[in-house]
C-alpha cells in the first residue's frame, strides 16, 4: 500500500509524517497548518526512508508490530513513567528507543530521529504522530537557539506580549480576550523563543489542542456557538474528556473539575479557533512585553504593584518539563541556557494585573495595558 506523507516546517526545522492511512497525514497537516507550515509531500520510499537528517515519524496500524514491541518491552526490562497524561513503559537497547502504552493500544521505536508508530486503532495513531512530529520539531529548533516558554502570546502588528504564570493564573483568558478584539492569537499556553543578536526575542507558536474552559466561554459569548456545532455532530479535539461533550450537549455553562482540582474544558483543534471562535491566528511575532496576571473572582480589574519578573522556572527544561518528558532522547545535549533568554526578556516592559469574573472589565484593561507595551 503506498505511503502518503506531510511535510511540517517551522523556521529551520522540518519533519515528515507518513503513513498508508491518509487520516493519520491529514490529521497532522491538519493540526500544524494554522500555526507551522504543513504541506501534502512525496513520501520517502526505500533506502531514502531517512535521509537528509531531518525528522521522520512513520505512524500506522500494525498490531502484529504493537504486540512484538510489547514483548521487547518485557523482555528487556522497561521503566514506567507518564508521557501526554498516559501510562508508558520505557526500554532501551543498543541505542533505540522502544515504549508502549498499555491503555491506549499503541508503541513506539525510535532510533533519533527516526520514530515509528503502531497502533490498534487510526485515531490515536494520528494523534500520536502529530505529537512526536512536534517533539521533533522541538527538537532541532532547541539545537538552532530556541526556548519553550510556559507562556501565551497575542500578537499586533507584528509585536506580541507575551503573559506568564503558573496554572490558573490567567494565561489563556488574557490571549483569548485580547483575540476577541483583534489581536491575533500566537498560542494560549506554550510558546518557542529566541534571543536574537540586535537584543529582540522571536517568538514562534507551539500548536496543540486549546483548552478553553466552559465558563470562560460563556463569559466571552463564545458558548452558543461552540454547542450549536457540538449539537450539529461535529468533533472537538479527542483529548477532550467525554464528561465535556456531554456537558456541552446538556447546555451546562458552569465549570467542571475532575476530584485532583483540575478543571475540565472543551479541547480545540488549531484550525477550530477559526472556524468556530472567529479568532484570527499569528505565525510569528517578535516579544514586546510580558503581562502577569492572577485571578479573583469578585475582584476589580486593576494593575497592581508587584515586582513579579521572568524567571526560569518559566521556562520548559529537561527537568521542568511535565507532560512531555523526553523519553525518546530527542533533546539535544546542550541546549541554550535559559538564563540569556530571561535576562532579554527582562528588560521589555512588565506588568502585573488583577483580573476579576467580569470579562468586559478585564478585556478593557488588557487592551489599554497591551496597548500600552506594544506601542512604547
Amino acid at each position: 500500500m503506498p505511503l502518503t506523507a506531510t511535510r511540517i516546517t517551522a523556521n529551520t526545522a522540518t519533519v515528515t509524517v507518513a503513513s498508508q492511512m491518509e487520516e493519520v497525514t491529514d490529521w497532522s497537516r491538519r493540526y500544524f497548518g494554522p500555526w507551522w507550515n504543513a504541506t501534502t509531500a512525496k513520501a520517502p520510499a526505500g533506502d531514502r526512508i531517512a535521509e537528509d537528517g531531518v525528522g521522520l515519524v512513520l505512524a500506522d496500524i500494525d498490531t502484529d508490530r504493537m504486540e512484538d514491541i510489547h514483548t521487547l518491552v518485557r523482555d528487556y526490562g522497561f521503566a514506567e513513567t507518564t508521557y501526554a497524561n498516559a501510562r508508558t513503559l520505557v526500554s532501551r537497547q543498543d541505542g533505540i528507543t522502544y515504549a508502549v502504552q498499555p491503555d491506549e493500544r499503541l508503541a513506539y521505536h525510535a532510533d533519533r530521529r527516526h520514530l515509528v508508530i503502531v497502533g490498534e486503532h487510526a485515531e490515536p495513531v494520528a494523534v500520536a504522530a502529530a505529537r512526536l512530529a512536534r517533539e521533533l520539531v522541538r527538537a532541532q529548533l532547541l539545537a538552532d537557539g530556541w526556548t519553550v516558554l510556559h507562556a501565551s502570546a497575542a500578537v499586533k502588528n507584528g509585536r506580541t506580549v507575551l503573559t506568564l504564570g503558573d496554572k490558573g493564573a490567567g494565561k489563556t483568558t488574557t490571549a483569548l480576550l485580547l483575540a476577541r478584539q483583534g489581536w491575533g492569537l500566537l498560542a494560549n499556553d506554550r510558546v518557542f523563543a529566541r534571543p536574537e543578536a540586535d537584543g529582540s526575542v522571536k517568538v514562534l507558536p507551539w500548536p496543540s489542542a486549546a483548552a478553553i474552559g466552559l465558563g470562560l466561554l460563556d463569559a466571552t459569548g463564545l458558548y452558543d456557538q461552540v454547542r450549536e456545532r457540538v449539537l450539529a455532530g461535529e468533533q472537538l479535539h479527542p483529548t477532550q474528556h467525554p464528561s465535556v461533550t456531554e456537558a456541552l450537549r446538556n447546555g451546562r455553562r458552569a465549570p467542571m473539575w475532575k476530584p485532583s482540582g483540575k478543571e475540565l474544558k472543551p479541547q480545540f483543534f488549531p484550525d477550530q479557533l477559526s472556524t468556530w471562535l472567529g479568532l484570527t491566528l499569528a505565525t510569528e511575532a517578535t516579544a514586546a512585553g510580558l503581562l502577569f496576571p492572577t485571578v479573583t473572582a469578585t475582584a476589580s480589574p486593576v494593575l497592581i504593584d508587584d515586582d513579579r519578573a521572568l524567571t526560569e522556572s518559566d521556562v520548559f527544561t529537561r527537568t521542568t518539563e511535565d507532560r512531555y518528558p523526553d523519553i525518546f532522547q530527542l533533546t539535544p545535549a546542550a541546549t541554550p541556557a535559559a538564563a540569556g533568554l530571561v535576562e532579554q526578556l527582562g528588560h521589555l516592559p512588565r506588568h502585573s494585573l488583577l483580573l476579576s469574573h467580569d470579562a468586559d472589565a478585564n478585556a478593557a484593561l488588557l487592551a489599554k495595558t497591551a496597548d500600552d507595551i506594544t506601542a512604547s
